[in-house]
């Protein structure tokens, strides 16, 4: 029986970018589904987990040089170019509401995440405007004006307010966060070796 990864993102984070990468180059080898749930983490942070704000607000010199070093590996890892962006951090409210977009149309997901991912972390571009975001999934092939409606229905809002709580009511913290059968929880980039291994 096929095993399910319920995949919680928000691609305003560069773990999570790195996490795409890495469950896909798993998928080429591994069977199982991706299910994808879009989420603001940012009504996390403000929700339970205060501390990231407080963390950014006062950096432990060594932790910071630290990460960067860390995440320089794992990009060269992962094959990806990050450039730290200028507007840090994003509203990714639009973006994350889009993906929605792609799955209910059955349009690949992983060709938008992908673009999104990219614009933002490797080409510094604004995703929270929707001028930028009509202009990559134009390149998608996908009517923009279409996918523009879409994303300020209320209902498409409500899901994703919905899946940010689902994933803190269930012991979520911050993204990217997987499930396997429901409750087997893992947080962060590097657990997707874990992952492997249960697989």
């Amino acid at each position: 029986m096929t095993k399910k990864i319920e995949y919680f993102l928000d691609c305003s984070s560069p773990w999570t970018y790195l996490s795409f990468k890495g469950i896909l180059n798993l998928k080429k080898t591994k069977d199982f589904d991706i299910i994808w749930k879009p989420i603001l983490v940012g009504g996390i942070f403000n929700s339970i987990n205060p501390s990231v704000y407080e963390s950014r607000k006062n950096p432990v010199k060594e932790k910071l040089e630290y990460s960067q070093k860390d995440m320089n590996d794992w990009t060269k890892l992962r094959g990806i170019e990050i450039n730290w962006p200028k507007i840090f951090p994003i509203n990714s409210v639009r973006a994350m509401r889009g993906a929605f977009y792609f799955l209910d149309e059955q349009i690949e997901i992983e060709s938008y995440l992908e673009s999104i991912f990219k614009a933002y972390w490797t080409d510094g571009i604004d995703i929270s405007s929707e001028d930028c975001l009509a202009k990559i999934v134009d390149a998608l092939g996908v009517d923009s004006k279409n996918y523009i409606e879409f994303i300020n229905l209320s209902d498409t809002k409500n899901r994703l307010v919905e899946n940010t709580q689902e994933l803190m009511e269930r012991g979520g913290f911050g993204s990217p966060t997987f499930f396997i059968n429901d409750k087997d929880m893992y947080f962060g980039n590097d657990r997707l070796q874990l992952i492997e291994n249960l697989l």
